[in-house]
């Protein structure tokens, strides 16, 4: 156990349960707000506007055009209409592109957000705010960016499709073993992230087959957010690095370049980090983490490729340059060998190898 280490909570107000949608008018007022912007993605306007119906007058619109990677441009234009319609609060509906939306706004203006996840990438609970411009993707932590409040109904998770489901909880997952072994890890956070790496581990592939299963779709939802106060309280490192660069250079989609990451960073970090990922393998009821991940998103049918979703071969030795650019804190020293081995074996679609 490390007895030398700092643990701030982080001050994010969480309604769980079904049915909790229905409190979200009474969440607004609680933050003494009533001109509610809700933020969706092209493919959840209709879902926005239903949601825009339960707020009734506090909802004055909707902006539909989140985009993955959180572009600059983007919010621009959703500052336009935060502008237009004189908003004081806005509500991000869906999963990491929406909250990253609304983070970048409350970062602009102060505003107050209220997070409603409908997939499990924690991104709500985390005071960090991931941009993309130029192709090139920067994060920062702050804590206003912060979501006030998190609405978790699992009725908004139902018509998740399952692959979705695979590839965001296993990027959920990501959060809680970087965790386990990042600069900032603390007693706490390593309970939550063991803990979050289990829960997930369980439910996926129930929901794999039984997209319906009420039951394991509530206990990924508990999963993931134990896995996202994992990375809004211990930081990140060579993992997450890793995945922005090859999210931000090469516009790959965020979920499934997590899934296909994890088994090897995970990889490539456990002989300087054993017992931090002794404790994800025992999560996962596995000799090894990086077998046990590998596994896992086989058995779940998460991609398990760059190549199949997007990377060019070419990609690899620019993604290494990339990475060894101003390195995340790590347990193990960045070797640039090993790290474009680590990303070919990656693209190539290998099981990882430490």
């Amino acid at each position: 156990m490390k007895h030398d280490f700092i643990y701030e909570a982080l001050p994010t107000r969480v309604v769980f349960g079904e049915g909790k949608l229905a409190a979200l008018p009474d969440e607004i007022k609680r933050l003494n707000a009533s001109r509610a912007l809700v933020l969706c993605t092209p493919n959840q306007l209709e879902w926005a506007r239903q949601v825009a119906a339960v707020l009734g007058p506090e909802c004055v619109g909707i902006f539909s055009q989140a985009a993955m990677h959180t572009p600059v441009e983007v919010t621009e234009l959703a500052m336009e209409q935060v502008r237009q319609l004189n908003a004081d609060s806005v509500i991000g509906l869906g999963g990491g592109s929406t909250i990253g939306l609304g983070k970048a706004i409350a970062l602009r203006t102060g505003l107050p957000q209220v997070a409603v996840p409908t997939t499990y990438a924690g991104s709500e609970m985390t005071p960090i705010l991931g941009q993309t411009e130029n192709g090139v993707k920067t994060t920062q932590r702050t804590p206003i960016v912060l979501p006030k409040t998190v609405i978790y109904d699992v009725a908004l998770t139902l018509s998740l499709p399952a692959s979705l489901s695979a590839t965001s909880g296993l990027n959920a997952m990501a959060h809680a073993v970087e965790a386990l072994y990042a600069q900032n890890a603390n007693p706490v956070v390593s309970l939550m992230a063991e803990e979050g790496i289990g829960a997930l581990a369980q439910s996926l592939p129930n929901i794999i087959g039984d997209p319906s299963d009420r039951n394991a779709r509530a206990q990924a939802q508990y999963g993931a957010w134990l896995c996202g106060i994992c990375l809004g309280s211990a930081g990140m490192a060579l993992h997450h690095k890793l995945c922005h660069v090859l999210g931000g250079r090469f516009n790959l989609p965020h979920a499934e370049t997590h899934a296909i990451m994890l088994p090897h960073t995970a990889a490539y970090n456990a002989p300087h980090a054993a017992q931090a990922m002794q404790r994800a393998a025992r999560a996962l009821n596995a000799e090894s983490v990086g077998d046990g991940l590998w596994t896992l998103a086989r058995r779940i049918k998460a991609p398990q490729a760059l190549r199949a979703i997007g990377l060019p071969e070419a990609g690899i030795e620019q993604a290494t340059e990339l990475a060894m650019k101003n390195p995340y804190w790590n347990p193990r020293p960045l070797d640039k060998e090993g790290i474009r081995a680590l990303i070919r074996r990656a693209w190539a679609g290998e099981a990882p190898r430490p």
